[in-house]
């Protein structure tokens, strides 16, 4: 099969564009066995670090969750959430002491604070209970957290428009998120399929043109009554 680079025109057979590793030094192709992790020094020189080096470091989250103390979950910005990971007991030892912890957490409605060595990286994480088993959730470290600046809109609002917009929330309460989907990955699926039967994709959706607000808001009220009211019967 034919290899092409990645800024060349698409290619007409169906090829694969495959990625190549290429050292900067010499033009050779690499092949991944002969890579390894390299950290720059202030210096400038590269520093190469083995996976047994990885291994020695004195980090004790290496191979435990280290609990550094509770909080309770308004204390954490959502903003800090990163991935949750399921926690189980490692051994018959450990089998009294996760059931402690899965108890005490969920009595007193607080989050364990912890830091685990997840992918060569320490991470800042908080434990949580969900039905009766502990879940890890890993939290990015606050200085990760870039400063968004003013993204504030300086657009005016009414106390009718506020009323409005307040119904609306108060008439489309109550949704069950497990009843939503990815829309996107259903019409992507349809689009793959469309175009391996040799069938021509649909044309794109043109942009609706701005409405407003008010109207909008006013009918999506009455909308919702209408869905509300027709579920109730």
């Amino acid at each position: 099969m034919p290899r092409h680079t990645a800024d060349s025109e698409p290619p007409e057979n169906g090829g694969r564009v495959r990625h190549r590793r290429i050292c900067e030094l010499d033009g050779r192709e690499v092949r991944p066995e002969e890579t390894a992790r390299g950290w720059e020094a202030p210096d400038g020189r590269t520093v190469v670090i083995q996976d047994a080096d990885l291994e020695a470091l004195p980090l004790p989250t290496k191979r435990v969750i280290e609990v550094v103390g509770f909080i309770n979950e308004t204390d954490v910005d959502p903003l800090l959430y990163a991935r949750p990971y399921w926690v189980g007991a490692h051994g018959p030892g450990a089998q009294k002491p996760y059931a402690l912890l899965v108890e005490a957490l969920a009595r007193s409605g607080r989050l364990a604070v912890c830091k685990v060595a997840l992918r060569s990286r320490e991470r800042l994480s908080v434990l949580r209970p969900r039905n009766g088993i502990l879940v890890l959730h890993t939290l990015h470290w606050p200085e990760e957290i870039r400063d968004p600046g003013d993204l504030s809109s300086p657009a005016p609002t009414t106390d009718r428009e506020l009323e409005i917009a307040e119904r609306l929330m108060t008439e489309m309460a109550g949704v069950d998120i497990t009843d939503l989907h990815d829309d996107y990955a259903q019409a992507l699926n349809l689009l793959v399929d469309t175009l391996a039967a040799g069938r021509t994709a649909a044309p794109p959706l043109e942009p609706q043109p701005p409405v407003d607000l008010m109207a909008a808001l006013e009918a999506s009220v009455r909308d919702a009554r209408r869905a509300r009211t027709e579920h109730r019967s």
